[in-house]
């Protein structure tokens, strides 16, 4: 864009003198003043960014955390969860001075739809730019079928068990949800739906409110009985891909900062974010541990013995998971848009090409209603590879470049990357490197033997024409506590 184009949208209106507007202007983003949003509106502080990075990254996290500290142990637990917490953070941090930095060197260089992808074009060329949307784009649409199907799954059961309505198939639930869901996800990006996403916040709190309580009423009669596991080297190792899960979700991160009124101040939301989530995890994880030992199974909420608190709180999770749907696929929307050059304002091809993208996510979730081994195997690749992976590379590249190679667009070699960045932060960030590595590798090895494990069923849209029957494999289960896990807390019979 030459200066007279660039004074041109300055003074139309789409484009503004703050190059924080702007943000990024490329083959990611749009290049005419039809496509072009209004500069300054639906902008977001530091504190709703941080509440929806806390969003994006709890979750299905609060009823496994626990489960991971019985494989590692209470002491080995907390070393982890705060050392996984800790290089997250810090990942994420580095997004964050990777994205001022390139808005620094481009003041005035357009809307960005993507900025994740956008990051790895200018810091590590075109080719790493086309496998970071791929590996971006496969982790948010299968985490967008995993939300909707969870988000059934849950609710089915409270139909069928609790209101005892058998004439409504899962089927019918995962659909209705999807229509649902659809009107929200046609808002144009973060600063537009914050207040969705301080709802699936408040649904986490109410969660874990409800899974303290639970606890809480069963640790006289279970703590006295408890048996804590014997961990093994091996079963540490394991749970470390719980624990990267737990904190994943920089896929979203610059999409976030990118709706800021300051991008600036996403330093503090970093923080602040992940401070939330570790206060929602850490007291609930020992709480869980020390009242509940070796008795834990799936899920925490498995072994809260109050029938009403369990149903409560798997409803809570429910609710988060669609609400966070809208987070997830938000990014995803905005990529599919930019190659169909559809404007920024609402209008008709937003409605299409959103419409198209929902209906491909319930497509798949109504294809294999058993979903979920399919994208442990695909998530334990990409998580790791997007939340430690590659913004380690994208600051280290970043930093490595001159000012006359940034302006240049050379990108340095791994050569110059070594011998230019300071040893401390070059040992630093290998070391998140390769421990992100191992956990992929683990959770994928974990992947592949739940997946060979899966049984799967019929398509739903089979199953109209035939006898089938679907039973969702998600059951509530009741786990009782104690060392024979016979502990029955209220007396409720066949509880166990």
């Amino acid at each position: 864009m030459n200066a007279e184009q660039s004074k041109s949208l300055l003074s139309s209106g789409h484009l503004s003198a703050d190059p924080y507007i702007n943000n990024c202007y490329s083959e990611m983003c749009m290049s005419t003043t039809q496509v072009a949003p209004q500069p300054g509106k639906h902008k977001i502080g530091w504190v709703i960014a941080a509440i929806f990075i806390i969003a994006d990254m709890v979750g299905g996290g609060v009823v496994a955390m626990p489960v991971a500290f019985k494989l590692s142990g209470l002491p080995m637990g907390i070393l982890i969860m705060l050392t996984v917490a800790v290089s997250f953070e810090y990942t994420g941090y580095l997004l964050g001075k990777v994205w001022n930095k390139i808005m620094e060197r481009n003041p005035h260089i357009g809307v960005c739809r993507k900025p994740f992808p956008e990051m790895a074009k200018r810091t590590m060329g075109t080719n790493m730019q086309r496998f970071t949307s791929v590996l971006g784009n496969v982790t948010q649409f299968g985490v967008s079928v995993v939300y909707l199907l969870l988000s059934a799954n849950i609710i089915h059961f409270f139909i069928s068990h609790v209101l005892h309505v058998d004439s409504i198939s899962n089927c019918l639930v995962i659909t209705v949800l999807a229509f649902l869901i659809w009107p929200f996800t046609l808002l144009a990006s973060p600063g537009e739906f914050w207040v969705v996403i301080v709802f699936a916040m408040l649904t986490t709190v109410i969660a874990v409110v409800s899974i303290h309580t639970g606890i809480a009423l069963d640790s006289t009669a279970c703590f006295s009985a408890v048996s804590y596991p014997v961990t093994t080297s091996t079963s540490t190792i394991l749970s470390f891909g719980i624990f990267l899960f737990a904190f994943s979700g920089h896929y979203v991160f610059p999409t976030i900062q990118h709706d800021m009124k300051n991008p600036r101040d996403f330093t503090k939301s970093i923080f602040a974010g992940f401070l939330g989530v570790v206060i929602l995890y850490l007291p609930l994880c020992i709480f869980a541990f020390v009242v509940y030992g070796d008795s834990m199974t799936d899920s925490v909420i498995y072994s809260i013995q109050s029938p009403s608190l369990q149903l409560l709180a798997n409803l809570m999770i429910s609710f988060h998971c669609i609400m966070t749907l809208v987070i997830v696929i938000n990014p995803l929307n905005q990529e599919v848009e930019h190659y169909a050059k559809i404007s920024h304002a609402f209008g008709i091809g937003r409605v299409i090409t959103r419409t198209i993208v929902l209906f491909l996510v319930l497509f798949v979730a109504l294809t294999v209603p058993d979903f979920q081994p399919v994208m442990n195997l695909v998530g334990a690749s990409t998580i790791p590879m997007g939340c430690a992976v590659l913004p380690s590379l994208f600051y280290l590249y970043s930093e490595a470049a001159t000012e006359e190679e940034w302006r240049k667009g050379k990108i340095p070699t791994l050569r110059e990357v070594l011998d230019r960045t300071d040893k401390t932060v070059l040992i630093i960030n290998l070391i998140i490197i390769f421990g992100a590595i191992l956990g992929g590798v683990l959770g994928s090895y974990q992947g592949v033997l739940k997946l060979i494990k899966a049984k799967f069923t019929e398509p739903c849209y089979i199953r109209l024409f035939t006898e089938t029957t679907y039973n969702s494999t998600f059951q509530v289960k009741n786990v009782c506590c104690g060392a024979n896990r016979d502990i029955n807390v209220f007396n409720v019979t066949d509880f166990c």
